[in-house]
């Protein structure tokens, strides 16, 4: 195994394991929003869904840049750096995720746009209710698949 497959694989684990403790306070934010009634919970949410979907595109980008030699540039460069991901590159790497995760992942990118675009006291916990819900779930897919692009870096 290569060098810089070893600094990657360390790289990803230690996103994910921020990742991890970014969705405990999505969690943990959310409840106190529900049970308050208080904006500045959902503020906190909001935020920590941008921060959650920014590390997972970290990662990604970290993969384009060390083992597809790519670097995305363009308009849509968000949404093409998640399919590069979803697909298999013959004779490079398996697909990193999942077609189903990518389009998963493709709406907390899209929450993370409206995060960066507009006043958080236009953000709605109706909008970010179902980000929520499906985070946990989300994450374990996540977790699940990256686990298998680890053991192929490792082969």
């Amino acid at each position: 195994m290569k060098k810089r497959h070893l600094a990657l694989k360390a790289r990803i684990r230690t996103e994910l394991e921020e990742m991890e403790l970014t969705v405990g306070r999505i969690e943990k934010g959310w409840t106190f929003a529900k049970d308050t009634g208080d904006d500045f919970y959902l503020d906190s949410v909001a935020l920590n869904l941008h921060s959650f979907y920014t590390a997972i595109e970290k990662t990604f980008e970290l993969i384009a840049a060390e083992i597809d030699e790519a670097k995305l540039f363009g308009e849509n460069w968000h949404q093409e750096l998640l399919k590069q991901m979803a697909s298999e590159i013959e004779l490079v790497r398996p697909a990193v995720i999942s077609k189903e995760l990518r389009n998963v992942l493709d709406e907390y990118g899209g929450f993370r746009h409206v995060v960066r675009n507009v006043y958080s006291f236009n953000l709605s916990a109706e909008r970010i209710g179902p980000l929520v819900q499906r985070l946990r779930e989300t994450f374990t897919t996540l977790v699940a698949e990256m686990g298998e692009f680890l053991m192929f870096l490792s082969s």
